[in-house]
């Protein structure tokens, strides 16, 4: 009976469908990159799709202030945000910080930065 409930949870197991995170695997400005021209938005491209409701982005300065940003946008496969950033960028490095909530529900973080020269 004991060899029978561990061959039966196994397979439960095996066919349990995998659960994968939003990971981000490209940005427009790509992260720890210089850009001579300031960027008129952000282009976040996920491994998975994201549910815009629970997706975003916070952009802070090199003064450490906010930078204010549009409504973010998701493409029709749901893997690519686009923030719009409503004010040129000065000089300086920016930091960036994302939490996307992807399809299947798992949340995920992170962070990376850039510099406009």
């Amino acid at each position: 009976m004991k060899k029978a409930l561990v061959i039966a949870a196994v397979a439960a197991l095996a066919t349990t469908p995998a659960f994968a995170h939003a990971h981000l695997i490209k940005a427009t400005p790509a992260a720890d990159s210089t850009v001579t021209a300031a960027p008129t938005a952000l282009v976040l491209d996920f491994s998975e799709g994201v549910q815009i409701a629970f997706t975003g982005v916070a952009v802070t300065g090199p003064d450490k202030a906010a930078v204010t940003t549009g409504t973010p946008t998701v493409s029709s496969d749901g893997k690519e945000l686009t923030v719009p950033l409503n004010a040129p960028l000065a000089t300086g490095t920016y930091a960036v910080a994302w939490h996307a909530l992807a399809a299947d529900g798992h949340k995920s973080t992170g962070t990376y930065a850039f510099t406009v020269k």
